[in-house]
Parts: C-alpha cells; sequence; structure tokens
C-alpha cells in the first residue's frame, strides 16, 4: 500500500497540483494514469481544469481508472481530494456544451453560473471567501483562489463563497471532498488545507 495517487488523464495542472503537495508535506506522491497505482494508494487527488464533458470523457479514457476511483474511494473508503471540476465530476452530471454523467457520488449538478449583479463576471475569478456552511476537519474560514464558469449545485455543500449570491466553494461526505477553489493557487490557505487532507482519517 502507499502514498498518494494524483490522477493523470490529460486533463489537470499536474504540475502545480503535485508542487503544491510536496510543499504540503506529501513525501511519497506518485502522477499516475495507472489503475494498480490507485488501488495501492492510501489518498488520491483528482484535478481538472477544463470543460466538464471532455474531462469525463478523458476520465472515462483511461482503461480500468474509473473501476479503481470506485473501488479505492466508495468500497475501501481511502481519502479523497477533488479539485477544481475534479470536485464537480464527483455530481450526477454537468451541464456545459450538452448534459454529461459524472461520477454520481455526490447528488446534484454542475450548471452555469448565473449572477444577478451587475459586477459579478462569469467567469469567477480571482479571490474570495470560502465561508463553511457545516463543520467539516478540512474546511476552516479564508480567502482562496477561485476561477470557473460552472458551479455545483445539489447535496453534502460544506462551504459556500459570495459572487453575487451563494456559490459552491467546497462539498463533501464521509472520506470524500471535493473543492471548487484552486489549493495550489491560495498559497497559506490552500496550502494549509492540502496540510490537513494529508493528516484525514476519516
Amino acid at each position: 500500500m502507499g502514498g498518494i495517487a494524483l490522477i493523470d488523464y490529460g486533463a489537470g495542472n499536474l504540475h502545480s497540483v503535485a508542487n503544491a503537495l510536496k510543499a504540503a508535506g506529501a513525501t511519497d506522491l506518485a502522477v499516475t494514469d495507472d489503475p494498480a497505482a490507485v488501488l495501492r494508494a492510501d489518498r488520491i487527488v483528482l484535478p481538472g481544469v477544463g470543460a466538464f464533458g471532455a474531462c469525463a470523457a478523458a476520465l472515462r479514457g483511461v482503461p480500468g481508472m474509473i473501476d479503481a476511483l470506485e473501488r479505492r474511494v466508495r468500497i475501501e473508503g481511502v481519502p479523497f481530494l477533488g479539485i477544481c471540476v475534479g470536485m464537480q465530476l464527483m455530481a450526477d452530471a454537468g451541464e456545459e456544451m450538452g448534459t454529461h454523467e459524472g461520477l454520481g457520488w455526490i447528488d446534484g449538478r454542475v450548471r452555469r453560473l448565473d449572477p444577478h449583479g451587475a459586477d459579478a463576471k462569469v467567469p469567477h475569478m480571482g479571490w474570495n471567501d470560502v465561508a463553511p456552511t457545516r463543520p467539516h476537519p478540512l474546511i476552516e474560514p479564508g480567502e482562496a483562489y477561485f476561477l470557473h464558469s460552472y458551479a455545483f449545485e445539489g447535496a453534502d455543500v460544506i462551504a459556500t463563497t459570495d459572487h453575487a449570491g451563494p456559490v459552491t466553494a467546497a462539498i463533501g461526505r464521509d472520506n470524500m471532498i471535493g473543492v471548487q477553489f484552486h489549493p495550489e493557487k491560495s498559497q497559506r490557505y490552500g496550502l494549509a488545507l492540502l496540510e490537513r487532507f494529508l493528516e484525514w482519517r476519516p
């Protein structure tokens, strides 16, 4: 057994996430597209940038990866962190350029931001508050860096941010957590979150 698997499916800013995990104290880190490595991992991180449908298709395009994730995360309960589109993929579906099936781990859908304030632009980009909606060992109040045009709507929301109204900043249940913001771009706040993830025993 061992280590952290950072999933490489061609749809994540892997280099910066890997560097942030190392800065947070990760010593045994594998950037991998090998399901066998995922089945051995003690912790799993799923990054993601780009369109939901393209990311979902790329993840499904890695032979055996979905089965490995389902087994290790859903059945065996290892700590899992989804980042940005990696978080969105935890939902049932995403509605970006059509409707695309997600992993279905957390009830909800990913929909285009529709802010009602004149000064609230899409994409939602830059630093914004992270406000916990209920206690979670990994999420603390603070400021993080966001860059997204679509947001999760559904169950198990554990933090929101404000962009002319509440927008999901983090979701979580059991051994799974997802963050819409980018920990690797969120300086001290992001590193502290990754440090807590590395110690997390859900």
